[in-house]
Parts: structure tokens; sequence; C-alpha cells
């Protein structure tokens, strides 16, 4: 399976489904968001962007629900 993170608009918050199923699934997709956060996309959680480092931030999002991605089938 592949995961696509939503591009970069205004947040939308997560969906029922958009749960995340594994732990590895949640690398991915922190993975991801971390690079769309060093590349300059706004910060959807209330955390200091100069004290945390962007994947802590991806992480922070998904628990939160922040960061709707969508789950392709093969």
């Amino acid at each position: 399976m592949t995961e696509e993170l939503i591009e970069e608009t205004e947040a939308q918050p997560a969906r029922e489904q958009d749960h995340i199923d594994s732990k590895y699934r949640m690398i991915i997709l922190a993975a991801q968001r971390s690079k769309q956060l060093q590349q300059g996309a706004t910060v959807r959680v209330e955390m200091d962007s100069r004290k945390h480092k962007p994947t802590r931030i991806a992480l922070r999002e998904l628990e939160q629900g922040k960061v709707p991605f969508d789950t392709l089938a093969d």
C-alpha cells in the first residue's frame, strides 16, 4: 500500500477512516509530513518550530489527526 498526504492547502479535519493502523504506516506518514514541514509547510499544531524538530512536529500532527491522508490499494 502507498500513502499520500493531501496537498498543502488549508488544514482539513481527519476523517473517521483516517486512523493509522500500524507503526510502520505512522513512520512513513511522519517522514512525508516532515519533508513538507522542512520545505516550509505550515505547522498545524501548537508547537514552536524553533524548539522542535520537524519529525517531532509531524508525529504530533498525526497523533492529533491534523494531517489527512489517503491509503491507496495496490
